[in-house]
């Protein structure tokens, strides 16, 4: 880190970092990309799927065929998204069995589908039919009616009152109508139902047909209905997920909201009020100017993220006037984050000052575009370094405490408006996080603590508390891999300044990022993710052609630094 008032200078040995990102590289795509060495815990997918205007053709081509089924002109944008069984895709994962199942079943039973939602007009609500994300083969519907008694039965804790609701709905149909009522839709599916087991008692809600020759490990194929009405509600064929598996998620769940709730954000906030107090102690050291651009960078991507994800919000069922509200409620929270993210930069950029440090300098301080430059370089070759250090941490958390990890539509780029804008959640991170909790949070910690490592590493557990709702387990496993991610960008931070460790996390998610779009395979989505990959280095460039030595003022005096305690 430069000493204030003296030219900047980012100290580095570009030969050995460089090395040291080449080994990185090849970690990563050795414990990550290449199939045969691929990590579980990853996002990253390399698999083909159909487009969502195929998904689309396929559900109106099946829903034309169903007789009591009006299919509606095909006007306007037909909603497409993203769903997932992630407690089979989990179950699978955990138990290694997530190869013989994608060999064996996926093509007929997948865990993942588009789920394409077409207007009922007769009946109110909407049609969902689910369609295979890469054969395009329709593998189940539902239909959703105004006002369904389903809504409240699937909320329901108790096992008896959730049934008396659910039989209720379906107009308390005998067993045997039940029966007679989903012989055509095992038909149309391709299933002898004389072979099938019926599961379902009478006086039970829903029908369940179990087929003993489909099974893998304690999971077996289930074919289940719900009826409303006195009709078919749905039908989906699915592997069961063993109770056990389906407690110690949920245990797990418990876990990790204590954890986001009573950690990461109980105690971001206390940082956030100390930010507030130490931006108006430190003001003779910064300016309240500091800090204004960043802030607008922050919010702006973090609303841009948040409106992109619109599709997803919209295929929960959510009115124009819950999602109009939703929205709101959201770009409120996210200007009290960016005025957090504010006070931050002014009271960290000040905290240090004050001690006659410059992790932060400004941009016509002597050297400045040349160190914003080397900046932009060391962020690269560490953030190559990082994605080393995270494939062998998520190889060692694997075979050591058993980590594994399953799906989340919440997340997914099939489920926004435009995927290509994903990367840009990377720049929020990257300036949000290093503000909160490296800039600002280091050298808070330094006053209080007295030792820089354990400065470091408080903050960097308060950060990675706010990971464990990531679908990865057990929750423990990401706070463990962000502790050393984390203390690494303390290291770059108190090394190289605060302007290469928001370059080096930028480009680590944007690398990432990028590459799901890549894998996704379109033309599009493919030219986006490399531009993401390389705006950071388009931006140091930018930066450093606007800032010629001629704009550079030269130091009137030279500052001695006071010793860091």
């Amino acid at each position: 880190m430069n000493p204030l008032g003296q030219p900047l200078q980012l100290k580095a040995n570009f030969k050995r970092l460089g090395l040291l990102a080449a080994i990185g590289l090849i970690l990563f795509f050795v414990f990550q990309i290449f199939p045969a060495t691929s990590s579980q815990t990853t996002d990253i997918q390399s698999t083909s799927f159909i487009s969502k205007e195929q998904a689309a053709q396929s559900a109106r081509s099946f829903a034309a065929s169903m007789a009591d089924y009006t299919l509606p002109s095909d006007n306007g944008r037909t909603l497409v998204t993203y769903q997932t069984h992630s407690d089979i895709y989990g179950y699978m994962a955990k138990t290694k069995q997530l190869d013989t199942y994608n060999q064996k079943w996926e093509a007929a039973y997948p865990y993942d589908v588009f789920r394409v939602r077409l207007p009922d007009e007769d009946n109110g609500g909407y049609l969902n039919v689910d369609v295979h994300m890469r054969t395009g083969k329709v593998v189940g519907f539902k239909r959703e009616l105004p006002s369904s008694l389903y809504a409240s039965a699937e909320v329901e804790q108790d096992k008896n009152k959730r049934n008396a609701t659910i039989q209720l709905a379906e107009g308390n149909i005998p067993l045997n109508e039940k029966e007679q009522l989903a012989s055509g839709i095992l038909a149309e599916f391709g299933y002898d139902a004389p072979k099938l087991q019926l599961e379902t008692r009478e006086g039970e809600g829903g029908l369940t047909y179990t087929d003993a020759a489909k099974q893998i490990g304690d999971s077996k194929l289930e074919l289940n209905f719900t009826f409303e009405n006195g009709a078919v509600r749905s039908f989906e064929s699915v592997f069961s997920v063993p109770d056990e598996h389906v407690n110690y998620v949920q245990d797990q769940t418990r876990q990790a909201n204590w954890m986001t709730y009573g950690g990461y954000a109980f105690l971001t906030f206390v940082l956030g009020v100390l930010a507030i107090i130490y931006s108006i102690l430190t003001r003779a050291h910064t300016s309240f100017k500091r800090g204004i651009i960043l802030s607008l960078v922050y919010f702006a991507a973090s609303v841009i993220g948040t409106l992109n994800m619109i599709p997803l919000f919209e295929a929960q069922g959510l009115s124009s006037f819950m999602l109009a509200f939703l929205m709101l409620m959201q770009t409120g929270i996210t200007l009290v984050m960016s005025a957090t993210i504010y006070l931050s930069l002014v009271a960290g950029d000040g905290m240090w000052r004050k001690i006659g440090l410059n992790p932060w300098p400004r941009a016509k301080e002597p050297g400045y575009g040349k160190y914003v430059l080397h900046s932009m370089y060391s962020g690269y070759l560490w953030a190559f370094i990082l994605l080393g250090v995270q494939s062998i941490l998520f190889f060692i958390l694997e075979r050591s405490i058993g980590s594994w990890s399953t799906t989340s539509a919440d997340q997914s780029t099939y489920n926004m408006s435009y995927a290509w804008i994903f990367p840009i959640m990377a720049w929020m991170a990257g300036i949000g996080e290093e503000t909160v909790y490296r800039l600002f949070g280091i050298r808070m910690m330094q006053k209080i603590v007295r030792n820089t490592f354990i400065a470091c590493l408080i903050p960097t557990l308060i950060w990675a508390l706010g990971h464990t709702l990531y679908p990865i387990y057990p929750v423990i496993t990401r706070p463990i891999e962000l502790m050393v991610i984390g203390l690494l960008f303390s290291l770059i931070m108190l090394r190289h300044g605060f302007i290469a460790v928001v370059f080096s996390h930028v480009i680590f998610d944007s690398l990432l990022m990028g590459l799901s779009l890549i894998f996704m395979g379109d033309i599009l989505n493919v030219s986006a993710g490399i531009f993401w990959i390389v705006l950071p280095a388009i931006v140091g460039y930018v930066i450093y052609r606007w800032n010629p030595q001629k704009k550079e003022k030269p130091y009137v005096t030279t500052p001695h630094p006071e010793v860091l305690q």
